[in-house]
């Protein structure tokens, strides 16, 4: 479908929404969520992230980590360690 043809199909629908009050104002409600930023939380300033990696040095050391098992996959040492995969 082109961009053309969405145009016209979006716009013949828009016209039946438009004669009813509550669900335009549903559908408006919809758009602007559509638009609204989203704050991406791995985001982080450069001192956080050297301060991720001083910790995840120090549990490195403490022998805090999780490692491969013989014939283990990533994902089977995921499931192992609680993450739902």
């Amino acid at each position: 479908m082109t961009a053309l043809q969405l145009n016209s199909e979006f716009f013949a629908v828009m016209s039946q929404i438009a004669a009813r009050k509550g669900l335009l104002q549903q559908v408006l409600d919809f758009a602007k969520s559509l638009l609204a930023e989203k704050k991406d939380e791995t985001l982080m300033s450069k001192e956080e992230f050297f301060s991720k990696i001083e910790k995840a040095e120090d549990d490195y050391r403490q022998g805090k980590c999780a490692r491969l098992q013989d014939g283990e996959t990533v994902t089977d040492l995921l499931r192992r360690n609680g993450y739902d995969i």
